[in-house]
């Protein structure tokens, strides 16, 4: 059965979909105005910062980011909502003493103030955030280093995602993956990856996790 599950936070956990889209087109439009759209932005989602403003511009990219991280913070509170049944998930998996951690690709201070914002951060046993890696997702290391912390083994690890870092960096870890149907990247573009488990609602990774037979890793 699956002992430990790692959850990826933005577009997993949290909606911050909106924030994301609205961040990103507020930086673009300041540099590039009227060039970028919605459906040009969506395959920023899931990726590093880095990445997605060296696409863009690699000469402007340090600054575009610190002009996407003001507006990212100054509107996070108003911006970010919650998934439905994450809470009841969450707290069903740790009452029967499932080991969760966070994995994202963000920087530690937005990741704790997401997961204080919706009320879940008490559910989590190790958060590993950008500053705590050398390399990102899709490079398995962010995952590595939180199933070192929670002294995890790989035939009873899934990392759930919605993007296809996510999906990589668990495959890359030798860890069960699981892609999350509310994906803004589309179901299409993660079953394209062969996740082990597609689910449709948070409340999936119950069944899953109580019947999922690592023998078959």
């Amino acid at each position: 059965m699956i002992r430990t599950v790692l959850f990826d936070l933005d577009g997993t956990l949290i909606n911050t979909n909106n924030l994301i889209l609205a961040s990103f087109q507020y930086t673009l439009d300041r540099y590039f105005p009227g060039k970028y759209t919605k459906k040009d932005l969506i395959p920023f989602i899931g990726e590093p910062l880095e990445l997605s403003f060296d696409h863009v511009d690699p000469a402007q990219r340090d600054e575009m980011i610190e002009v996407y991280r003001a507006h990212n913070s100054k509107f996070h509170d108003r911006l970010v909502t919650e998934f439905p049944h994450v809470h009841e998930t969450l707290e069903k998996l740790s009452s029967e003493g499932c080991k969760m951690g966070v994995v994202s690709t963000k920087k530690r201070d937005m990741v704790n103030r997401g997961l204080e914002f919706t009320h879940i951060a008490g559910y989590f046993d190790t958060v590993v955030t950008s500053d705590d890696v050398a390399r990102l997702k899709p490079d398995p290391e962010p995952v590595e280093k939180a199933m070192v912390q929670l002294a995890a083994q790989p035939e009873s690890t899934l990392m759930v995602g919605d993007s296809p870092s996510d999906i990589l960096a668990g495959s890359g870890a030798h860890v069960r993956t699981a892609a999350v149907g509310w994906s803004m990247k589309g179901r299409s573009v993660l079953e394209k990856l062969h996740p082990d488990y597609l689910i449709d609602s948070m409340n999936d990774l119950l069944k899953l996790v109580r019947t999922a037979d690592s023998a078959t890793l």
